[in-house]
């Protein structure tokens, strides 16, 4: 199958890939460890690799969320970019500030809409000095 450029960036998928995104950064700040671990695809294949570590399969992300304690920090959202690849793909990608360091936060999480749901099938969580140019 090829995509076409009119199947890019349908209004409807964008707006509810944004809502479910959205979602899961509440869950983030709120450290919702059920809420978290349900907005990942609950397969072997699912891939997560952290500022500090890697989780490779559902059930390595729910064993990682265990462990992770609530944020002693606020996070800020920048460049909040989502781009829809037909009716059930979307990529959303966002950098990040937190209150507890000068570092810039990347973020990249592939999203795949299955009969229960948008679901992350993939992220990658990145930290670095960073000065924008």
């Amino acid at each position: 199958m090829t995509l076409s450029t009119s199947q890019l960036n349908h209004p409807e998928v964008l707006q509810e890939v944004t809502a479910v995104f959205l979602r899961y950064e509440d869950a983030l700040v709120a450290n919702e460890v059920d809420a978290l671990n349900a907005f990942f695809w609950a397969n072997p294949c699912t891939t997560r690799y952290g500022i500090g570590d890697k989780q490779l399969g559902h059930d390595a992300l729910v064993a990682y969320r265990q462990t992770v304690p609530p944020p002693s920090f606020t996070r800020q959202l920048h460049e909040v970019r989502i781009t829809a690849f037909g009716p059930d793909m979307a990529v959303a990608m966002t950098e990040f500030t937190r209150s507890d360091t000068t570092l810039r936060g990347f973020q990249t999480q592939t999203w795949v809409r299955f009969s229960d749901g948008w679901k992350i099938v993939s992220a990658h969580v990145s930290m670095i000095p960073f000065t924008p140019g």
